[in-house]
């Protein structure tokens, strides 16, 4: 018979005898002739000490990667040999007694048993027994100022002959992050900045900074952050959430109005800014409005800033992608694009939309995130549904943009993102697995990859890409009947190289019946054939692929079906 293909995914649509539509896919990607394999995610780093509220990678100028995360309130950077997380939070000073143990004094240090801490001098030495950029851990916390360390997690604790010299400082922590809130990252030329409203703009020195400091200039505090031309664009502004403010031109720490074009922009209408996606020129977000703004050397105004859309706005404010030459982003409407230059175009109407924002938990939209894959044509959206725990996605949702179809994913995590890997030594393995063989990923996944590859931070803080086994996979047909006759299955042929899998069939009397499913079937050796008798009037069919499974193509079907009598 002909070929039934596993067509595109568009829940939103009935799928009854369509020839282009499957009426379920899952953990799987679009090819051209139907679908390929999605893999499992695999472990890279260490856990962070506390959930993952930001991620994001810095190139620097020899090539190498640098991988920031965020806490509630804290920032760490990888360690590239061992994959540990270092503690680069901003500092404040300590003083550290001549004891045994030795105690450190931080006021508020609000630190737990184990929590990394990294410590600095000026002006003198600290003790003999702490080197200045090795990492410590807390071994007791004495009080809410007082703690003592050590060398390792749940080591001896440290004791210290004298209290040094100078001025000792020690990482130390932010205003927590607000509930419905992550920290946002860019890279301005050698320098990484990190936001969130409930702190001072951030910056790092890739190659000279040993920890974070209070970005110089007086820039308002702020949740988002984009790199527009040679300018660093700050939104969601605590002292104004309806206004877009901009640095110097080249210089992060000009922000005085009207200085080396530094400004700001109100905006009367659309709402609140709930981010700005940067580039050549950049794309602002309200509530209820979308304005791009243009660079304009040597004009007064320096940015002209247009309306693209009215009553049209961003609906969640980390799920805004850059991705090639396209913007995608999310509104109360559904999922869009925009092309340089161009209006919003919608990509999820009656495809996706509405399935989509009923599956969605709206009230932890923090947890909708999208990254895009650069070695690839796709997007992805996690999000939290209404079934997932707190704090977590449980779920993910891809679209290809070459191929226009949206893809879903069942995978948990806290954070999602596009990331380049850093390589990691032999000698550094065993901090992320015991043995070669019970390693989640081939050794050549941890080689140096500049170009960023999707990733997420598991719902044990750990940090991977998803480069393991491929996941199970399950596809099914779009339904078929005969315009009110019985049929009767005699089975189906799988198009399609995985080697095991195994098939069941739907069938229902009238389209207002519920499907129910026949006994799972594994394939016919010897034919290929998923083999099952089974009268109805409609019928899909199913293949399951096992998790681990090697395979790279499934098409679609070969229904054995013949028509019966008409009752």
């Amino acid at each position: 018979m002909p070929l039934l293909p596993f067509g595109a995914w568009h829940p939103d649509a009935s799928d009854y005898e369509s020839q282009t539509n499957a009426h379920d896919i899952n953990n799987v990607l679009p090819r051209a002739d139907g679908y390929g394999p999605f893999p499992d995610f695999a472990i890279l780093s260490q856990a962070l000490p506390d959930t993952c509220r930001g991620g994001f990678y810095a190139l620097k100028s020899d090539g190498s990667v640098a991988v920031f995360a965020g806490t509630s309130k804290r920032l760490y950077l990888a360690n590239n040999t061992d994959y540990s997380w270092i503690p680069v939070s901003k500092t404040t000073t300590c003083t550290i007694s001549a004891a045994s143990p030795g105690v450190i004094t931080e006021v508020a240090h609000d630190s737990l048993a184990n929590e990394p801490k990294v410590f600095s001098n000026s002006g003198g030495a600290l003790p003999a027994a702490i080197t200045a950029g090795t990492v410590y851990y807390v071994k007791t916390v004495l009080s809410v100022d007082t703690y003592t360390i050590s060398a390792t997690p749940g080591g001896a604790a440290i004791n210290t002959a004298t209290t040094g010299t100078g001025t000792h400082s020690v990482t130390h922590l932010y205003s927590e992050l607000s509930s419905d809130a992550q920290w946002q990252f860019v890279q301005f030329g050698n320098l990484v900045k990190a936001t969130q409203k409930n702190a001072v703009l951030q910056t790092y020195t890739l190659g000279t900074s040993s920890a974070f400091a209070d970005n110089a200039g007086s820039p308002p505090q702020a949740s988002y952050i984009s790199v527009v031309g040679r300018f660093l664009v700050l939104s969601g502004l605590l002292s104004n959430p309806f206004r877009i403010q901009w640095s110097a031109l080249n210089d992060t720490t000009g922000w005085t109005s009207g200085v080396d074009q530094s400004d700001y922009q109100d905006f009367p209408d659309g709402g609140v800014v709930r981010g700005v996606a940067g580039g050549e020129f950049g794309t602002v977000f309200q509530d209820q409005a979308i304005r791009r703004m243009s660079y304009i050397p040597g004009s007064d105004l320096i940015f002209q800033i247009e309306r693209i859309a009215q009553d049209q706005g961003l609906f969640a404010p980390y799920s805004i992608v850059r991705a090639g030459i396209y913007t995608f982003f999310h509104s109360a409407q559904g999922f869009f694009k925009i092309a340089p230059g161009g209006l919003p175009e919608p990509i999820g109407r009656e495809k996706v939309d509405r399935t989509f924002f009923t599956d969605l938990d709206k009230t932890e939209l923090r947890m909708f995130i999208g990254a895009s894959d650069p070695r690839s044509t796709r997007v992805f959206w996690a999000y939290k549904s209404t079934s997932g725990l707190t704090g977590l996605y449980d779920k993910i949702i891809g679209y290809d943009y070459v191929l226009d179809r949206f893809f879903p994913i069942d995978m948990s995590g806290e954070y999602l993102l596009g990331l380049s890997q850093p390589g990691i030594t032999l000698e550094g393995l065993d901090s992320i697995s015991s043995s070669i063989d019970a390693l989640a990923a081939s050794l050549d996944s941890f080689a140096v990859a500049t170009q960023p590859l999707i990733a997420q931070f598991s719902s044990a803080h750990k940090m991977g890409f998803f480069s393991g086994a491929n996941l199970e996979a399950t596809l099914e047909s779009a339904e078929q009947g005969t315009d009110g006759r019985r049929i009767f299955v005699n089975g189906f042929r799988p198009v399609t190289d995985a080697p095991t899998f195994y098939g069941t069939c739907s069938y229902r009397e009238t389209q207002q019946d519920t499907p129910t499913s026949t006994v799972e079937v594994a394939r016919n050796s010897r034919t290929g054939r998923c083999d099952m008798r089974r009268s109805t009037r409609y019928s899909r069919f199913k293949i399951r692929i096992p998790a681990s499974t090697s395979w790279s193509f499934a098409a679609g079907v070969e229904p054995d079906v013949r028509t019966e009598g008409l009752t």
